[in-house]
């Protein structure tokens, strides 16, 4: 797992910083920063990324427009982290940052528990097939007992923590997706479509996809009160 903790509110800093404030984040920027961490993206890069687009957006003669979104600063987002890739060929190794700083156990456990308390309250939709309740309590127990595990071994991998996480969101977003109405996430999508429009010769077709996916992730997941589980949402 990338050991930028605090990746999320680092880029929506220097994205706020450099357009002046206003605004706050969108669910498509939201999702966007997703995709970058994802992908591996650095966030030594996402920072250039974004400081690179508004520069070069200030240079220029006539600024019709504001910049509203992340998916302005994408393209010079990854060409910065080719750069810093290839960069590090044949270098000997850089320093990071402590692997567990902001992430021990008395934080973690909490933040585990928090969630298992938000899965169980939550009112769920049903259809056919799996019940998504079912899933989200089965989700919240399993929650409880990574926190034991952490509590009583609190040298466990971070990483490997993360990954069981990520299984746990995946499977709770596949049965909220096959339990939602498809009208519901047609006009998800097409809200995503919209926000987007602006900004798609700016990313690849991959991008996009995964860009859409997220969205419609965030959106269900919000639709239903439900939290991430993630460390990177602590």
């Amino acid at each position: 797992m990338e050991n930028y903790f605090n990746y999320f509110t680092e880029i929506e800093d220097r994205f706020l910083h450099r357009r002046g404030g206003g605004l706050l984040l969108s669910t498509l920027d939201w999702a966007l920063i997703e995709t970058w961490k994802d992908a591996g993206i650095p966030l030594e890069a996402v920072l250039r990324g974004i400081d690179e687009a508004f520069d070069r957006y200030n240079q220029k003669p006539s600024k019709t427009k504001k910049v509203n979104s992340l998916a302005y600063c994408s393209q010079l987002v990854l060409a910065a982290a080719e750069d810093m890739k290839e960069a590090a060929v044949g270098a000997t190794g850089s320093a990071k940052p402590p692997a567990r700083q902001g992430f021990e156990p008395e934080v973690v456990a909490p933040f585990l528990r928090r969630n298992a308390d938000l899965l169980e309250a939550a009112i769920l939709p049903e259809g056919s097939g799996v019940s998504v309740r079912s899933v989200a309590r089965d989700a919240a127990k399993t929650l409880r007992h990574l926190a034991e595990e952490l509590e009583k071994k609190p040298a466990a991998r971070l990483e490997d923590l993360e990954r069981r996480l990520t299984v746990l969101e995946e499977k709770l977003f596949a049965v909220l997706l096959a339990s939602t109405p498809d009208e519901d996430i047609v006009t998800v999508r097409a809200e995503a479509d919209r926000d987007l429009a602006p900004y798609r010769r700016k990313m690849s077709g991959a991008q996009i996809d995964q860009l859409l996916k997220q969205y419609v992730h965030k959106r269900l997941l919000e639709k239903f009160g439900l939290p991430r589980l993630s460390l990177f949402y602590m």
